[in-house]
């Protein structure tokens, strides 16, 4: 019998995405590829106008909190996230040809899922504490540091914020900006 994978997109839902290497083999043991993962994962949310909540890139997989792209479909997203890393490698295939995606459309679910992504380290025994993994999301959350991916949180949208407010401050002066102007 066919193994059919049905996925539910184009359901305005956040999507948990899952995806390994190939055989499982641990290539995210280097930082270098950690940083070439942030590197492609930050440019591919980019160009397909996803929104990505949390992530945690483990020694052998990786995991996705993002909304659908508003350009094209998941699947294209993800495989264009794949795609940048193993051009960028030397290993072939680097990625399973598959990914897991689950429908996350409660807040209770995004919460699970999103514990469920920076308590992974620790739960594979990598660290002691969420925060003392390097390659996740959880830092962000807990701390609003910036990291390479955009994340969305409140952090990010206080930013947001007073960057607008700034802008429309600087609007308002007579003159360049950061130039005070007496009268």
């Amino acid at each position: 019998m066919e193994n059919k994978l049905v996925r539910y997109q184009h359901s305005g839902h956040f999507h948990l995405v899952n995806f390994s290497c190939y055989h499982r083999r641990p290539y995210f043991s280097s930082r270098s590829n950690c940083e070439l993962f942030e590197r492609s994962l930050e440019k591919m949310r980019v160009r397909y106008g996803m929104m990505n909540f949390g992530y945690v890139v483990m020694p052998d997989h990786v995991h996705l909190l993002v909304t659908e792209p508003k350009i094209s479909v998941l699947a294209k997203a993800v495989q264009a996230i794949k795609l940048s890393v193993s051009v960028q490698q030397n290993k072939q295939p680097f990625w399973q040809a598959r990914y897991y995606d689950f429908n996350v459309f409660t807040h209770k679910k995004f919460v699970e899922k999103l514990r469920y992504i920076h308590r992974n380290p620790v739960a594979s025994g990598l660290v002691a504490r969420p925060q003392d993994w390097p390659w996740s999301s959880f830092r962000h959350h807990a701390f609003g540091e910036v990291g390479t991916v955009e994340i969305e949180s409140q952090w990010t949208f206080a930013r947001r914020e007073r960057a607008a407010a700034e802008t429309h401050v600087s609007k308002s002066r007579h003159g360049p900006p950061g130039q005070v102007v007496e009268r």
